[in-house]
């Protein structure tokens, strides 16, 4: 890949390209293999720039942001792993703010509290970055973040860029349109309203109070590993919560462990990386905790978590 080495170095400087960098310290989970390349992006014409540079190697590209709701297999990426840094929040107006995509979620948040917009505090806590939320259509207390964003910028595996509506977005349940069809977000602006930051800052202060109530933020994990069961699509036994955690603690796998992974004895919807896990343990967890709750309830538990890069015939292959 001379061609393709020359090109990154030309554009980036040779000093940031990685060759063979181990991707666990860049995840929330703190495990996966290596990238056969990797770029730490600083703004989105970065991120356009690399995706040129990859289509004419005819290279394949990963994009990593804040490393949350993946599992990156023990075998690794192959190809270019594009790891979104650095960005900025600008105010459009008074009910509009835009966010790169690779600013976090809680950056976003301290920024529009102290500049009195309200409507993003209660997502504070949320782990990633604007860009994996709204790949994943991030959710929390009921809400869905693309319910709050009216349009985006995304840009196309061929580096063509685009300025598309929220309704162009096929936002669901932890879904966009971003799953299917291969873009990448590059901005998003959201609708915001004026705002105390006293009182906005007491929301965030609440949400973060829930969230180290109920989830095991003091050990490596991914956030959410399944969706919730949908109303309409599937059906859970009279006296269950509709919620996976609920599903999960009620087949009795709460604590359940394969290696050093481990289903969260706080939150019946997280695993645990207890300091040795591999992606291999995690992901043979998951699938004994899916198995469990289809046998036990009759409910097929969907993933929320993104598996990404070489994860071979089977698990952990």
């Amino acid at each position: 890949m001379t061609a393709f080495d020359d090109a990154l170095g030309a554009r980036f400087g040779e000093a940031r390209v990685g060759r063979n960098v181990r991707l666990a310290p860049f995840t929330t989970f703190r495990v996966g293999g290596q990238a056969d390349y990797l770029i730490e992006t600083r703004c989105s014409d970065e991120i356009v720039d690399a995706l040129r540079i990859a289509r004419g190697a005819n290279v394949p590209v990963t994009v990593l942001g804040g490393g949350s709701n993946v599992l990156v297999a023990d075998a690794g990426v192959r190809g270019l792993v594009v790891r979104t840094r650095g960005g900025e929040v600008v105010r459009i107006d008074a009910t509009r703010v835009r966010a790169d995509a690779a600013v976090t979620i809680n950056g976003l948040v301290r920024w529009t509290i102290n500049h009195g917009a309200a409507g993003l505090e209660a997502w504070a806590g949320t782990p990633g970055t604007v860009g994996g939320a709204i790949y994943g259509n991030a959710h929390f207390g009921g809400r869905l973040i693309g319910d709050l964003v009216e349009s985006v910028r995304v840009a196309d595996r061929a580096a063509a860029a685009a300025e598309l509506p929220a309704s162009a977005m096929a936002f669901g349940y932890d879904r966009s349109r971003l799953q299917t069809s291969g873009e990448i977000l590059l901005s998003a602006v959201f609708r915001v309203s004026e705002g105390e930051p006293a009182s906005l800052r007491a929301t965030a202060r609440a949400s973060l109070a829930f969230r180290k109530r109920t989830q095991p933020l003091e050990t490596p994990s991914a956030g959410c590993i399944f969706q919730n069961p949908a109303p309409g699509l599937d059906v859970v036994p009279e006296g269950i919560p509709w919620s996976a955690g609920a599903l999960v603690d009620r087949a009795g796998l709460k604590g359940a462990a394969v290696g050093a992974a481990r289903v969260s004895p706080a939150h019946g919807n997280f695993i645990v990386n207890e300091g040795a896990a591999t992606a291999a343990d995690i992901r043979r967890l998951i699938e004994k905790c899916r198995a469990e709750v289809r046998d036990r309830f009759g409910v097929a538990l969907r993933d929320e978590i993104v598996y990404v890069g070489d994860w071979g015939l089977g698990i952990g292959d």
